[in-house]
């Protein structure tokens, strides 16, 4: 069953992604964990929580917003492996990331 990840920008910009369950299984948490650790630290991120603890969720959110929609337009080939390990650590049928709002909804 594919699955689907939007990812709006405040622009009201959409890049929508369907992931096939095979293009998710061959994907492990660890690796998408490890996938998101590496974007987070390269694009130099703020914790968004004042303790400084990072969620799954706010490392998305944060990946999408420090990238920006320029990078989802013009690097398709790191837009795809962003919406693949997010729709492997989310888990969900449809996902949505709204980086204007700092939301994601399901």
């Amino acid at each position: 069953m594919a699955r689907t990840l939007t990812v709006v920008f405040g622009s009201g910009k959409e890049f929508e992604f369907t992931l096939g369950d095979s293009e998710l299984a061959a994907v492990t948490e660890d690796a998408a964990w490890r996938w998101f650790d590496r974007e987070y630290a390269e694009l130099d991120c703020q914790a968004s929580s004042p303790v400084g603890k990072v969620l799954v969720i706010d490392k998305i959110l944060n990946v999408a917003k420090f990238s920006g929609e320029n990078r989802f337009a013009t690097h398709p080939e790191w837009a795809q492996d962003y919406a693949r390990h997010a729709g492997r650590l989310l888990d969900r049928d449809k996902v949505r990331v709204d980086v204007g709002s700092a939301a994601i909804g399901f």
